[in-house]
């Protein structure tokens, strides 16, 4: 999930929530669909134990994201301006506006910040069967990937450009910046696949939190119908697709979804 404006778009947190609206018999299309602005309450509480284990996982991954991105946008011709991080339990206040554990780990382009609330991956990997440390990998490389996208221009033309347009037509452009940043989070487990020994199960892992936050499969279990207008992710399929993609080249410029044809 991105946000480089003043209000939370839809991300990997609220497809979260829907997910667990749906498994409780309501109805997800509402979250889904609302894209408005962050939520506001929620009581902050302590760390536990596998809170604190998480932040240092977080941290290490992060250290792999700094060093795989330094490299690879050296190579390029640019510079990478590291991201801060900000690990919360219950309510943050970003540079994006007050966000709580509802909206899950989102970046804010206002302030070149991944959030992640602690108690996230354990939800990830209890309820809905993303097991392993590589699924949560995935998703702190996605968030990065929106990192990349807002030092590329990328994530802030898209924000413009949006304001313009119909909101089907929004929706489509946010499909291209998300299956952008699923494909970033493969080129850094490409070149990361030495130092922190990533092999085919690791992928896999990665694959199975994909494919389950894809926007075809959410709105089919959901409400039973697939309405593509509304997808702002992609489908399972294409999340997929761009991730291996990444991990299969490695490189940048295989990236434009904004000028691929066929996504």
């Amino acid at each position: 999930m991105s946000t480089g404006g003043k209000a939370a778009g839809g991300g990997i947190g609220v497809i979260v929530i829907a997910l667990i609206v749906m498994a409780m018999g309501g109805d997800p299309s509402a979250i889904l669909n609302a894209g408005g602005g962050a939520p506001a309450g929620g009581a902050k509480r302590e760390l536990t134990q596998e809170d604190q284990e998480w932040k240092e996982f977080v941290g290490v991954t992060l250290a792999d994201t700094e060093e795989v991105w330094t490299k690879v946008m050296r190579e390029s011709g640019t510079v990478y301006r590291k991201p801060k991080l900000v690990l919360f339990s219950g309510g943050v206040q970003s540079g994006c506006g007050y966000a709580d554990a509802q909206v899950g780990p989102f970046y804010c382009g206002n302030d070149e910040t991944v959030y992640i609330d602690t108690g996230f991956f354990g939800l990830l990997k209890s309820r809905f069967g993303a097991k392993g440390d590589f699924a949560p990998a995935y998703v702190l490389a996605h968030e990065i990937g929106h990192h990349i996208q807002k030092l590329t221009g990328a994530l802030d033309k898209v924000h413009e450009a949006k304001q313009r347009v119909s909101q089907s037509e929004g929706n489509a452009l946010s499909v291209r910046l998300e299956l952008q940043a699923d494909y970033y989070a493969g080129v850094w487990a490409n070149h990361a696949r030495a130092m922190a020994e990533i092999d085919r199960q690791d992928i896999e892992e990665a694959l199975v939190a994909a494919n389950a936050i894809g926007d075809d499969t959410l709105q089919q279990q959901g409400q039973g119908r697939v309405v593509p207008d509304s997808f702002t992710h992609g489908t399972s399929e294409q999340r997929m697709r761009w991730f291996v993609k990444g991990w299969e080249s490695g490189r940048m410029e295989g990236g434009d979804t904004f000028s691929a044809r066929q996504l």
